[in-house]
C-alpha cells in the first residue's frame, strides 16, 4: 500500500511539474494547440500570467515530491495530504472556472492518491 501511495503521489507531482513547465516556458508556443478555444492572439500577452500559474504548480509538485522523502510516517502523510488537498482545491476551482475536464485530470487522481495515502499511513494518523 505504501508503494502504491508513493507511486500515485509521484505521478501527480510529475503532472504538476509538467503543467508548471508548460505554463512557464511553453505557453505561447504550445498553448494554442492545447487550448484551442482560447484566442491565439492572447497567448503572447498572457505569458506572464501563465508563468505565475506555473510557479504555483511547481510549488504543488515540489511539496508532493518533498513528502516522498520524509521518513516519519505521520509527517509524510500530513505533508502529502496537505499538498494533495491543495491539488484537489485547485482542480475543483479550475473545473468550475476553466474546463470541467480539469476535474478528471487533476482532482480525481489527487483524491485517489489521498485515499491510498490514508490507507497506507492510517496507523500513523
Amino acid at each position: 500500500m505504501h508503494r502504491i501511495a508513493a507511486i500515485l503521489i509521484g505521478l501527480i507531482a510529475a503532472l504538476h511539474f509538467y503543467i508548471a513547465w508548460f505554463e512557464m516556458f511553453a505557453w505561447a508556443t504550445r498553448g494554442p494547440q492545447v487550448f484551442s478555444s482560447f484566442p491565439v492572439e492572447l497567448f503572447e500577452p498572457t505569458k506572464v500570467l501563465a508563468a505565475n500559474q506555473g510557479l504555483y504548480n511547481s510549488f504543488l509538485a515540489i511539496g508532493l515530491t518533498w513528502s516522498l522523502f520524509i521518513r516519519d510516517p505521520q509527517w509524510r502523510f500530513n505533508v502529502a495530504a496537505c499538498f494533495l488537498l491543495f491539488v484537489v482545491a485547485a482542480g475543483i476551482f479550475g473545473a468550475l472556472t476553466a474546463s470541467p475536464r480539469i476535474f478528471f485530470v487533476q482532482t480525481v487522481p489527487a483524491v485517489i492518491a489521498l485515499l491510498f495515502a490514508y490507507l497506507a499511513y492510517r496507523k500513523a494518523v
